[in-house]
């Protein structure tokens, strides 16, 4: 009815193994249905492996990421061979289901319900430059045959990962690792007709090869490097660029506070002279009303001119 409902990418946990060192790897989980799916991942070796976030739901033809981290490791293990196994369960949800509502329940088979099972192996490789990484680990990290080979029991297997899967599974691990091997050795001198100049060349184009690979993982690190400096300069440089801005900023409001300023001293020295001129009038105004108290000089000569003469007819 459903067919697949999630595309899963990539389709292993590949993780890059160092002592005593974690490792995380990030898979993505793509809704292909026009329904809302909800995902739950178990693990074989739950104490060595953390999953962020374990379950969830997606949205009609959106996707979802989560993390698996290896905790670490004292050493790794033999012919970095790892058995632990990931189950990653879907099956359909109502629209108004949330990340709480899920539970183990609801990808139970027991009631006819679709559960699409996706098996997941992991693959340890050896890091860029180490000289743990030789042609057979490449040969194990890079053959999706593994992978791909339980696809059927991915839809309509059992819930749980069998031991006789895992036994299978591991044979032919074992298997092509000797084959890797012979192939290696046919690859130098194959049918045994090679001379010995042919097969020293052999040699030094292998090795080449082999030292190309690095030289190439170690220029992937430099260039991953160089791109977190870059980003760090830029952020330097944006949070410098919104510092002078706020410096900017709060110079502006200062001239504006000193131009307020200057005018109120302004405004303030007109009002005291215009104060000063009104004090100097009213001072003047009340100097001159000080003269007019007197007698004026004309009306004293005519009074003591007439005192005169009534004196002179009184006494005659």
């Amino acid at each position: 009815m459903y067919s697949d409902l999630v595309e899963i990418a990539p389709r292993e946990l590949k993780f890059i193994f160092e002592p005593k060192k974690q490792s995380s790897c990030t898979i993505r989980l793509i809704n292909k249905s026009q329904n809302h799916v909800a995902f739950k991942v178990k693990t074989t070796s739950p104490k060595k492996y953390c999953v962020r976030p374990n379950t969830g739901f997606i949205k009609p033809r959106a996707s979802c990421d989560f993390t698996v981290t290896m905790q670490a490791q004292k050493a790794p293990p033999p012919d970095m061979a790892c058995k632990d196994k990931f189950l990653v369960q879907c099956t359909v949800v109502t629209e108004e289901t949330v990340e709480e509502d899920i539970t183990s329940a609801m990808f139970s088979k027991d009631d006819g319900k679709y559960v699409q099972e996706n098996k997941m192996r992991v693959i340890l490789v050896s890091p860029p430059g180490s000289p743990v990484l030789s042609p057979i680990n490449v040969g194990h990290s890079d053959l999706p045959s593994y992978i791909d080979s339980p696809r059927e029991d991915q839809v309509h297997g059992n819930e749980n990962i069998s031991s006789h899967q895992e036994g299978d599974v591991n044979g032919v691990h074992n298997h092509n690792g000797r084959y890797q091997e012979s192939l290696t050795r046919d690859q130098v001198n194959p049918l045994n007709q090679n001379t010995p100049k042919e097969l020293d060349e052999n040699v030094k184009e292998f090795r080449k090869e082999n030292a190309d690979m690095q030289m190439e993982g170690k220029h992937a690190q430099l260039e991953t490097r160089k791109h977190d400096e870059e980003m760090d300069l830029v952020k330097d440089v944006a949070s410098m660029k919104s510092k002078i801005i706020e410096l900017e900023r709060k110079l502006s409001e200062a001239k504006d506070t000193i131009s307020r300023l200057t005018e109120e001293r302004k405004s303030t020295a007109q009002e005291r002279e215009s104060l000063q001129r009104e004090l100097v009038m009213l001072t003047s105004k009340k100097g001159g009303r000080k003269v007019r108290v007197g007698f004026p000089l004309l009306y004293v000569v005519t009074v003591a001119f007439i005192s005169m003469v009534f004196g002179y007819l009184l006494h005659y």
